[in-house]
């Protein structure tokens, strides 16, 4: 049964990226050391320091299925296929407040993208992520299928092959 998601950003400075997540977002976390093995198996070492490997909780998580090309409002497009990583919120204007009474900075000013309205949030070691208020209906609330999350649902059929060989 899956559980969780695990998102991985990669940094130029891990320890900085760290230090951002645990003191701006007050993301709590669990240690794994400084080799990222010390904790297998358990719940952490308990070390509080940026330059161990810390995994943070970062709270809901819901996971969206784009196309890499369309036509929108009669324009061909076309995306090259990638993950990204968004921290939605519940008021845009209030988070960027909070946030940057904390220290953090935002790239350019706070925009309608058609999806919700969104900054950009400067990371420190890693690229910025994306920060919005969502004006699309929100997954991350409904519950689980195995209590009565039932919505949505669909029976589709696996692929033998991923396009991979495999």
């Amino acid at each position: 049964m899956l559980t969780a998601i695990h998102a991985m950003i990669y940094s130029d400075d891990p320890a900085a990226t760290r230090a951002f997540f645990a003191d701006v977002l007050r993301w709590p976390f669990v240690s794994e050391g400084e080799a990222g093995d010390a904790g297998v198996g358990g719940a952490g070492t308990g070390g509080t320091d940026p330059s161990e490997w810390l995994i943070f909780r970062s709270g809901p998580s819901e996971v969206g299925v784009h196309p890499t090309s369309g036509v929108h409002r009669g324009r061909e497009w076309t995306a090259p296929r990638q993950h990204d990583v968004s921290l939605m919120c519940d008021d845009l204007d209030a988070t960027i407040v909070e946030l940057r009474g904390r220290g953090a900075e935002f790239t350019g000013e706070p925009a309608e993208l058609g999806f919700g309205r969104g900054v950009r949030l400067r990371v420190p070691g890693a690229d910025d992520l994306l920060l919005y208020e969502p004006r699309h209906a929100v997954a991350h609330p409904l519950p689980p299928a195995d209590q009565g999350g039932e919505h949505g649902r669909r029976s589709v059929p696996v692929p033998d092959s991923f396009g991979d060989g495999s």
